[in-house]
């Protein structure tokens, strides 16, 4: 499954980051992949609040590569950006929050560094800078774990 979404503002990423968030089944994880400064962290947030997360509470943890948020259920919030490869992302544990997501929800910035390591059913976004408030953002997935979500952000 694909759709595609352009965005001409921060805030309508982050109201389709909220709409999503309204969607999601435990146990999902979301993969972002985009350049730096291309909304990343604020579809982040934009999920946390259609999960039920504090807004206040949501940063990107560049520099403590997870954040945990209560919403409805558990949010696990990686920023993989100085990862430099899989091998660096197995030495540091991150194999073992991914066996967490089945408790939660897990969005994973900067996804494309271990994407061999992600399970098989994801919801993969990727983002594409236009100009500089304009973003493409492309979703696909495998499978139809995210079929739901997918008929409701085509409404």
């Amino acid at each position: 499954m694909k759709c595609i979404f352009l965005s001409n503002s921060p805030a309508a990423t982050s109201n389709l980051g909220k709409r999503i968030g309204k969607h999601l089944q435990v146990g999902s994880v979301i993969a972002l992949i985009g350049e730096l400064g291309c909304g990343k962290t604020l579809l982040t947030r934009g999920i946390c609040a259609g999960f039920d997360v504090p807004l206040r509470q949501v940063n990107s943890p560049t520099f403590v590569l997870v954040n945990e948020y209560r919403g409805r259920l558990p949010v696990f919030h990686l920023d993989l950006y100085r990862i430099g490869s899989e091998a660096d992302a197995i030495e540091l544990g991150i194999t073992d929050y991914l066996s967490r997501a089945a408790s939660g929800l897990m969005i994973i910035e900067w996804a494309e560094k271990i994407l061999p390591l992600l399970p098989a059913h994801i919801l993969k976004v990727e983002f594409q800078i236009l100009s500089t408030r304009k973003r493409r953002i492309a979703f696909s997935s495998t499978g139809s774990k995210f079929g739901n979500l997918f008929k409701e952000l085509r409404k």
